[in-house]
C-alpha cells in the first residue's frame, strides 16, 4: 500500500509498504481521512526518527474488527493513538496520557505502529472508538485535536467572566480559545506572530481580538484591556519568548497552562512564577472521556469544527502541505490528508 514516511530534515518520501494485519487482535481500518498536527511538523523539521510513517488524527472504516467482538467490518472508527499499560496508577486512574508507556508504540508516532498517512492502519483494539453517522469524516479526523484543545481548557477550571490570553493560533490555539468561550469567558485574546491566522482567529468567532506578538508595542497593548493581567494564558507555542511572554501576562495568582511543546531547553524569567505565585500547568493529551465527549459534542452539533479545516490533499502533497504550515505567512490552521485522493 501506499504511505508518505520521514525521510531526513524537513523531507517526505511517498512509497509503498506492506499492509497492516490483525495481529495481536489489532483492529485493521481503511484510512478516510488524516489530521496534520504541530507534533508531526516537530519530527518533520527535525528530520528523525527516519522512516516514521506519522498521522495519529484520524477516520477510517474498518476492515478487520480483530478482537472487538462489538465491531463489524464498514464501521467508521477513530481511536486514542497512544499505548497505555492499562495497570499502572495513571492508567487505573483514568488517566493514560501519564503512563510511561503512553508513546512508546503510539500509532504514528513510532516506528513500531505506522500512522494514519497510509492507505490503511491498524489499531489496538482497545483504542478504538465507534462514530456516529451524523459526523462527516473530516470531522471525525478532527476528534483528536479537539480531545487536546478540551483537555487543556478542563484543566484550567475558566470561570464565568475570565479573561483569557492564548498565545499562538494554530488549530490547538484556536480550539483552547473556542473551548474557554464557551466556558464563559468573558474576553478571549490570541497572540500570534501570523497576521493571517490572527485575524482568523477573530472571523472564525473564537476569539474577541489578535494582538501581533511582533509588534513593538504588544505588550502594552495587551495589557490595555487586562492592566492586571489576564486571569488564564494558554501558551500553545512551546517556545522561550511564549513562556515567557504567558508568565508575564498572568494576573498575581493567575494560571499559565502549558499546551506547547518544545523539543529542546527553554529558558524563562521564573521571578516572575515565584514573585506573583503564579499557577503553572502542563497539559498534554486527554483522558478516554474527553475523547468521547468531543465525538458526543459534534454529534449533539454543539461545536462546529469543519471551520477550522483549510484544504485536504493526497499523500503526494504532504510534503507542501506541510511547507504551508510552517511558512509563517499562510492562513492555513487545519489541513487533512485523503490517501485516497
Amino acid at each position: 500500500m501506499k504511505c508518505v514516511s520521514l525521510d531526513g530534515l524537513k523531507k517526505f518520501t511517498v512509497k509503498e509498504i506492506d499492509e497492516p494485519t490483525s495481529q495481536n487482535g489489532y483492529v485493521t481500518i481503511d484510512v478516510k481521512k488524516a489530521g496534520i498536527c504541530g507534533s508531526d511538523i516537530h519530527y518533520w523539521v527535525a528530520g528523525e526518527p527516519k522512516g516514521l510513517v506519522m498521522g495519529h488524527e484520524f477516520c477510517g472504516v474498518v476492515t478487520n474488527p480483530g478482537s472487538r467482538p462489538d465491531l463489524k467490518v464498514g464501521d467508521r472508527v477513530t481511536a486514542l493513538p497512544i499505548s497505555p499499560c492499562g495497570h499502572c496508577p495513571a492508567c487505573t486512574s483514568g488517566n493514560p496520557q501519564y503512563c510511561p508507556e503512553t508513546w512508546t508504540n503510539a500509532i504514528g508516532l513510532s516506528l513500531t505502529n505506522p500512522g494514519s498517512y497510509a492507505e490503511k492502519t491498524a489499531i489496538r483494539p482497545d483504542m478504538v472508538f465507534k462514530v456516529p453517522d451524523n459526523i462527516t469524516d473530516e470531522e471525525v479526523a478532527m476528534v483528536e485535536p479537539t480531545a487536546v484543545g478540551l483537555h487543556a481548557v478542563d484543566l484550567a477550571n475558566v470561570q464565568i467572566g475570565a479573561k483569557v490570553l492564548v498565545i499562538g493560533a494554530g488549530i490547538i490555539g484556536q480550539i483552547c480559545a473556542m473551548f474557554a468561550k464557551m466556558d464563559g469567558a468573558s474576553y478571549v485574546a490570541v497572540s500570534e506572530t501570523n497576521a493571517e491566522r490572527g485575524a482568523k482567529s477573530v472571523q472564525l468567532g473564537v476569539a474577541d481580538e489578535w494582538f501581533n506578538a511582533l509588534d513593538e508595542h504588544f505588550m502594552e497593548n495587551a495589557r490595555n484591556k487586562c492592566p492586571y493581567g489576564y486571569d488564564i494564558v494558554f501558551d500553545c507555542s512551546g517556545n522561550s519568548a511564549a513562556v515567557s511572554t504567558a508568565l508575564a501576562m498572568a494576573r498575581p495568582n493567575g494560571k499559565v497552562v502549558m499546551v506547547g511543546v518544545s523539543m529542546d531547553s527553554i529558558t524563562i524569567p521564573s521571578v516572575l512564577i515565584v514573585m506573583h505565585e503564579l499557577i503553572v500547568l502542563g497539559a498534554i493529551g486527554y483522558t478516554a472521556e474527553e475523547f468521547q465527549k468531543c465525538i458526543d459534542l459534534m454529534s449533539m452539533k454543539k461545536i462546529e469544527m469543519l471551520k477550522f479545516v483549510d484544504d485536504t490533499v493526497s499523500l503526494e502533497q504532504v510534503q507542501s502541505a506541510y511547507e504551508r504550515l510552517t511558512s509563517g505567512t499562510d492562513s492555513a490552521i487545519k489541513i487533512l490528508i485523503d490517501p485516497k485522493k
